[in-house]
């Protein structure tokens, strides 16, 4: 089990995965979408080689509309 900080949230994971494919597993639009890790903004070129690990920080952010 590892367990990942996710926008202030606990949020355990069964295996090490990388976090392209944890976004998307949460049905996100990568091209829309700033990811901080560990306190450093990541570029969305590295998600694919990014393997997430025990206590790991994320934070996930999408633009909001508005008027």
């Amino acid at each position: 089990m590892i367990d990942l900080m996710v926008n202030g949230k606990p949020r355990p994971i069964e295996a090490s995965v990388d976090l392209e494919t944890y976004l998307l597993s949460f049905g996100l639009d990568l091209r829309h979408l700033a990811v901080g890790y560990n306190g450093e903004v990541v570029k969305k070129e590295t998600f694919a080689s990014l393997t997430l690990k025990d206590g790991d920080i994320l934070e996930i952010v999408r633009p909001v509309g508005g008027g």
